[in-house]
């Protein structure tokens, strides 16, 4: 069955660099007789039809023009900072409701799946592009090319599935904002508490609301990269120094449980989840890319950034649990002894990490929010900084005001990680699978898609259901650890 084609949406906008493309494309797009869309390549001559689609068998990305784009060292700056964020220092508390070897093995389980489905995401934008002459996509705009070329009764829901993407990610990536602030604000806090200053979290979330303002007027990712780069060195650096306290003195792994109760495990997927946070800069990241092809391939970007994070993401959360046990807190920072000066440094490189991270996760609704929000105004430049000066105050507001944002955000994690990164994917490659019925393999690609999103969809449940019992108090106690 071949795709049916509609008028090109051009209502959403990219999730691309506010400074690059400049709505240019290298390439020209041009409709046939048929009503499908083709490209026509710089030197004005079509390259073969693609037979399925009508489409001109053009690479995508040979149609972007990029002002500043983004170099592979500073790709995986990025993708290394959109992961190891707080997500990485709650793992030894994700394994205490897991137990150490289901934690262990499910923790590489999970990487591997999440790690799939961002190869999905990419792979269905490469493959939407050509079938609609377009450049690039964002994560919305390839749910919405899915279901508009999919079957005909998903075709009236493709507009409503861009919303509800859209809608998800603005969640995620605020709560995640909002997570990293207090996260900072708490450990500067007891970084000044053992230099013998004793100030509230509510004043330090002041006065780091100048330095993050600051930040977030900048529009460009490749300005970011200096933060990102920043951020990945101290986080690194930090995490090795607070190895040297986990790997002391270790006691036997059968101190510690080898699994945990069925009735913990929803709130071990929540943080998890969680701490797989970069499923909303896959897109950005890859569209920014100087090199794009280095981005999926085996030894590229996505996978060389993937294995880095899964791995350090086991061995934190491993040896955190087996060091600390049930003592487990929600940030494993908490742990390390208050009045030893390496560990209040682990708790300075963390904090100046997570605080330049705040700039690349806060990049993601600026993109969507901004064109919507500044085309209703006359100077739209002026309207997007003081919008990104609205949203730096609502994280503040948040942050000061949420009781207990460890359980918070475990709740945005399985409410909205687990969809973006679990179910979205999966169910978007069936989508744009559906107008290639020939496609070798078929069945297996549905059965694997259809166990991926039913894996999701459970830990969506389960771990919604666990962290609203706990917000609520119905389970008795706070098993996240939060960081108040």
């Amino acid at each position: 069955m071949a795709p049916k084609f509609r008028d090109v949406d051009q209502t959403t906008p990219l999730l691309l660099d506010c400074n690059n493309n400049n709505g240019r494309c290298g390439n020209d797009v041009r409709r046939i007789g048929n009503g499908s869309i083709v490209q026509i390549e710089r030197n004005d001559k079509p390259s073969p039809l693609d037979a399925r689609y009508g489409t001109v068998l053009v690479d995508p990305v040979d149609g972007r023009t990029l002002e500043h784009p983004t170099t592979n060292l500073d790709t995986l700056m990025h993708m290394l900072n959109g992961n190891l964020g707080t997500g990485i220092l709650a793992m030894p508390d994700a394994f205490k409701n897991a137990g150490l070897y289901v934690g262990f093995f499910g923790t590489l389980a999970m990487g591997v799946i999440c790690t799939h489905c961002m190869h999905l995401l990419v792979r269905c934008s490469h493959a939407l592009c050509r079938r609609y002459g377009r450049s690039s996509l964002s994560y919305a705009e390839v749910g919405y090319y899915a279901l508009d070329s999919g079957p005909s009764w998903a075709q009236p829901l493709a507009a409503s599935f861009r919303r509800l993407i859209n809608t998800f990610l603005i969640v995620m990536q605020l709560g995640l904002c909002c997570v990293y602030y207090l996260f900072v604000a708490v450990n500067l806090r007891e970084l000044l508490e053992y230099l013998g200053v004793q100030v509230p979290v509510l004043t330090v979330l002041g006065y780091l609301l100048i330095p993050l303002t600051l930040m977030n007027m900048v529009r460009s990712l490749k300005l970011l990269t200096p933060t990102s780069l920043t951020a990945s060195v101290l986080a690194i650096a930090g995490l090795a120094i607070a190895f040297l306290f986990l790997l002391q003195d270790l006691p036997h792994s059968t101190t510690v449980r080898p699994v945990s109760s069925w009735s913990t495990l929803p709130l071990y997927f929540g943080t998890v989840m969680y701490a797989f946070e970069g499923i909303g800069v896959v897109l950005p990241l890859e569209n920014n890319m100087a090199n794009p092809r280095d981005f999926i391939a085996w030894n590229g970007v996505l996978n060389t950034g993937m294995t880095i994070v899964v791995c350090l993401y086991s061995a934190v959360g491993f040896y955190g649990y087996l060091k600390y046990g049930e003592q487990a807190q929600g940030s494993v920072t908490l742990n390390l002894p208050n009045d030893n000066l390496l560990a209040q440094i682990v708790r300075l490189l963390m904090a100046i990490a997570v605080l330049a991270s705040y700039a690349l996760q806060f990049y993601v609704p600026m993109t969507i929010l901004a064109p919507v929000v500044t085309k209703h105004f006359h100077h739209r430049h002026c309207a997007e900084y003081v919008l990104r000066l609205i949203t730096v105050l609502l994280t503040f507001v948040l942050a000061a005001i949420i009781p207990n944002l460890g359980t918070f955000i475990s709740l945005v994690g399985a409410v909205s990680t687990s969809t973006l990164a679990l179910v979205f994917p999966p169910l978007i490659d069936l989508l744009t699978l559906w107008p290639d019925g020939d496609r070798p393999g078929r069945r297996w690609i549905v059965l694997k898609d259809a166990l991926i999103i039913a894996f999701g969809a459970c830990g969506f449940f389960f771990g919604t259901a666990k962290s609203l019992a706990t917000i609520f108090g119905t389970s008795g106690e706070d098993d996240t650890g939060g960081l108040h």
